[in-house]
């Protein structure tokens, strides 16, 4: 096993060829694409089998209000309206696409404390690791008076509650969804991987 970078696709080539490998399981979260697609191209050059090990992704259900965009920035461009109380729950790296959208309260669900403080004109932020229940999503967005979220589908359970309780509340949901992938094999269970493996399916 190796982490860390491999300096792109021919790294990643190279790394396959010295260390003899012969099977590529990408777990990595749903929306690291660049490593991905990496890993996809490297595999075809190296001739090396390559499947995803995934999260299922989140589906809404008849009572959900989701409005599904393609980037952060299709998000941000879809809060350019009158004044919301937004919950974001993106992580950390893209919060300053939303710093200037001013009209609006943003309550920030980050896992870890961003490096310089934000420059929103109207925030709070929740510092908080998942797994997160349903009544305790449920009882923040009522605390924080929250009417629309904006988050990635990661899928999983962990981060979920936020949109069981949404649905209670009948807020909007901005959903990023993931990149487009390649065709590959994707399995959503070890077990399946395992067996991947040793059937050299």
């Amino acid at each position: 096993m190796r982490i860390g970078g491999f300096g792109g696709v021919d790294g990643m080539v190279a790394y396959l060829h010295a260390h003899q490998v012969t099977h590529i399981i990408d777990a990595t979260h749903p929306f690291a694409a660049q490593i991905s697609q990496n890993a996809i191209s490297a595999a075809k050059i190296a001739s090396v089998r390559y499947c995803a090990l995934t999260r299922p992704q989140w589906q809404a259900e008849l009572q959900d209000s989701w409005h599904h965009v393609a980037s952060v920035d299709e998000a941000a461009r879809w809060l350019d309206r009158s004044a919301l109380r937004v919950m974001l729950a993106i992580g950390r790296q893209n919060l300053s696409i939303f710093e200037p959208l001013r009209q609006h309260y943003f309550l920030l669900r980050l896992v870890d404390a961003p490096d310089s403080p934000p420059h929103f004109a109207n925030f709070d932020m929740e510092i908080s690791r998942g797994p997160f229940s349903y009544d305790s999503d449920l009882a923040l967005l009522q605390r924080c008076q929250i009417d629309t979220i904006i988050c990635k589908n990661s899928g999983g359970t962990g981060a979920r509650a936020k949109l069981d309780a949404a649905r209670t509340l009948g807020l909007d949901v901005v959903m990023i969804d993931r990149p487009a992938y390649p065709a590959r094999t994707e399995f959503y269970a070890p077990e399946q991987v395992i067996d991947w493996v040793k059937n050299g399916a």
